[in-house]
């Protein structure tokens, strides 16, 4: 062995084995501390510990773990404002600003109180430290996706009360940094203000703006992840410019993006998975190599910082929360809800501790000393299992008690089925199908592709290569996809057969593209399927990137409400709305807009939501002026023989042409009541065409306007 330790020596300095090391303890501490139900953030941290110098001293903090620590204190604080549910905290939004600003300014109060009375702090040190009682990270917020409660209105209240407090913790953080880059004076004052105002205004006003415009003309993710970097980190170095913490501007990146980059797709996939696989892990390992727990074990008054740091903490989050439930009148288990998901505290707090021990004050000490570093990791990790304990307790008591709806949808298990054909349009499919897909659901999303009989080897390439294309982009947003692959006589045989087998509750294809003069709008495929499938369609048509729309026009039929399928393609509408951060704006007439603001008030109070009257379907092109480029229009259509049928539906694929063309574009046919509609041979109609019917209608719709004229 004495050629390894001629090669090797503690602590390790050479790159290749430092990162080595790194890779190791980000494999595998996950996997031993999730035995030992330890949160994995904490893990990283107690990795770290054990690897520095303050520990078995393997590695040394070199500068690496500076470079990589400051990326991933950015990355941090750029996904937690990328992560707010923005349409939750408009919704309650005045519900949330209180709880915000109770949960702020009450552990504040009682903090800043205690650390100079009791710990003898600084004004400064003792702001700061009170600061960070008050700041929270959603660490339980998956526990209410698990029991299905994510859209409760104590969810809802305090997800957006977390995005209040941080926002204000984030901003005490900046100001008591910035005094210590400068002189206090009046002078100062002014212009640290006037820079913070501009260049926060250049960040809130221009990068939507950038970024909407990127990400219209450069569709591949690697490009697009690489951009929105550059904005983190272009926002951080404007923050730094107006003498304020960097962190200030990642967060604030996060929450401008929030619409544009929507929870269940491919780049946000490839961003949380970067951030998670390494910047973040590297970052948490470089703060665990910082604490000496010699100090905190070793001295009564580190033990007194933390005892004093996890106390005031849990209580004033705790006062915070009953406060909210007095005032608003909720229940207790929606308080017990909200202070579990308020009390966590991991990414806020993390930064706001790091930048405070990394500024030297005159005397040589540092703002937050290692007692304050020592202490915060306890925090994080005794608020973090109180946090998923209570939330888990209440969450559960919730789900019990809350009484489903008595729907078809929820009976039947959700399948979403795409035909995929074409290479350019499956990218739009997939965001379509991951948008409205239930996050309840596992392998939810089927793609198919149907080769005929005659197909030659260059189809069943083709198709290999679409199920491949539809599979990457399902990967990237950590969405397991079902590839199919089938033969039959014609596609439309195909994609009917395997929609009956696979029982799929929906059907997602793209619109026709017309090859010569005689081919119909819908498409021979698409009409076929109208015809023998009764689970709804949606015929999609895309002119830009899903996540660059900007509102969703609605044009509903009268009697829609009757269909079978109404609260489905309702449901799906709102979820769109709720992922893409944008208004939803429904026409309809008075009747049917009662129905779904009905729905709406129930089940998706958060999204945002208009209406206007739409008295008769001919009425439809008044819609022109209200649908622009960056709009999606979504027109509620109906098949043959069903109650919210118009025979203006015939007109529908000549006015789309004309006033719409230039319109990304949805075209729902709900679900029908019973099997599909069935070709019956009758003396009217011969050979089961039904070609001749529109006839018929059109001649009759030409004689009753001029008798009416």
């Amino acid at each position: 062995m004495e050629w390894l330790y001629h090669y090797i020596s503690f602590p390790i300095t050479d790159p290749t084995w430092i990162f080595l090391l790194v890779l190791v303890i980000i494999l595998f501490a996950p996997v031993i501390l999730d035995r030992l139900h330890i949160p994995h953030i904490i893990g990283m941290i107690i990795a770290g510990l054990l690897v520095g110098e303050h520990g078995f001293n393997i590695l040394a903090r070199d500068s690496s773990f500076e470079l990589f620590g400051k990326v991933g204190l950015y990355y941090i604080m750029f996904l937690a404002g990328l992560e707010m549910n923005m349409a939750d905290f408009k919704e309650n939004r005045f519900k949330a600003l209180t709880l915000g600003l109770l949960c702020f300014f009450i552990p504040i109060t009682i903090g800043f109180v205690i650390n100079l009375s009791i710990l003898h702090y600084g004004v400064a040190t003792a702001i700061l430290l009170a600061s960070m009682y008050a700041s929270n990270t959603q660490v339980s917020y998956p526990i209410t996706i698990k029991y299905g409660i994510a859209g409760q209105r104590g969810v809802s209240i305090a997800v957006g009360g977390t995005a209040v407090t941080d926002t204000l913790t984030l901003l005490v953080l900046a100001v008591v940094a910035g005094v210590h880059r400068g002189d206090t004076s009046g002078g100062y004052w002014m212009l640290l203000v006037g820079r913070i105002i501009l260049l926060g205004m250049v960040i809130i006003v221009l990068f939507p703006r950038i970024a909407r415009w990127f990400f219209r003309r450069y569709d591949e993710v690697v490009t697009q992840y690489i951009f929105v970097l550059t904005l983190v980190f272009l926002a951080a170095a404007l923050m730094e410019l107006a003498d304020m913490e960097g962190i200030l501007g990642a967060f604030l990146t996060g929450l401008v993006l929030n619409r544009m980059i929507p929870h269940v797709s491919p780049l946000m996939g490839h961003l949380e998975f970067v951030g998670n696989a390494l910047f973040i892990p590297y970052f948490l390992i470089g703060v665990g190599m910082l604490i000496n727990v010699h100090v905190l074990f070793g001295s009564v008054n580190a033990i007194e910082v933390a005892a004093i740091m996890i106390a005031v903490a849990l209580t004033g989050k705790w006062i915070a929360s009953w406060m909210t439930q007095k005032i608003f009148g909720l229940k207790s288990v929606e308080r017990r809800l909200i202070y579990g998901l308020s009390t966590a505290q991991a990414a806020a707090t993390l930064a706001a501790v790091m930048v405070g021990y990394n500024i030297i004050l005159p005397d040589g000490n540092r703002l937050l000393n290692e007692d304050v570093l020592n202490g915060t990791i306890l925090l994080i990790l005794v608020t973090c299992i109180v946090s998923s304990l209570v939330t888990d307790k209440a969450a559960r008591r919730i789900a019990m008690e809350e009484t489903q709806p008595d729907e078809h949808h929820q009976r039947s298990t959700e399948k979403i089925l795409i035909p995929v054909a074409y290479l350019d349009t499956i990218d739009y499919l997939m965001e379509l199908a991951l948008m409205i897909k239930s996050q309840k659901f596992e392998d939810n999303i089927l793609a198919l592709h149907v080769m005929t009989d005659a197909g030659t080897n260059n189809s069943e390439i083709k198709g290999r290569l679409c199920l491949e294309k539809a599979a990457k982009a399902a990967a990237g947003a950590n969405v397991k996809l079902v590839q199919l692959s089938r033969y039959d006589v014609n596609i439309s045989s195909g994609i009917i057969h395997t929609a009956k087998e696979q029982d799929a509750s929906c059907l997602v294809v793209g619109l026709h593209r017309k090859v010569n003069i005689m081919d119909s709008f819908y498409g021979k495929v698409t009409e076929n399927l109208l015809k023998s499938v009764h689970r709804e369609i949606i015929v999609a048509k895309f002119l830009m990137p899903l996540n660059t729309i900007r509102r969703i026009v609605v044009a509903v039929p009268p009697k829609a409400e009757y269909e079978a399928g109404f609260q489905k393609w309702l449901r799906n509408v709102c979820r769109m709305g709720a992922t893409l951060g944008c208004r939803v704006h429904f026409f309809a007439n008075q009747k049917t807009t009662g129905y779904i603001q009905s729905f709406l008030e129930t089940k998706y109070k958060q999204t945002r939501t208009s209406f206007s009257n739409l008295d008769k379907w001919e009425d439809l092109l008044l819609l022109t002026g209200q649908v622009n480029y960056d709009h999606l229009l979504v027109i509620i259509s109906a098949r043959r023989g069903s109650i919210s049928y118009n025979p203006l539906f015939e007109e529908l694929p000549q006015q789309i042409y004309t006033y719409f063309n230039n319109s990304s574009l949805l075209i729902v046919f709900p679900d029908q009541i019973g099997d599909e509609v069935k070709e019956t041979i009758t003396f009217s109609k011969p050979i089961g065409d039904s070609s001749i019917i529109p006839l018929y209608e059109k001649i009759g719709k030409w004689l009753f306007r001029w008798f009416k004229k």
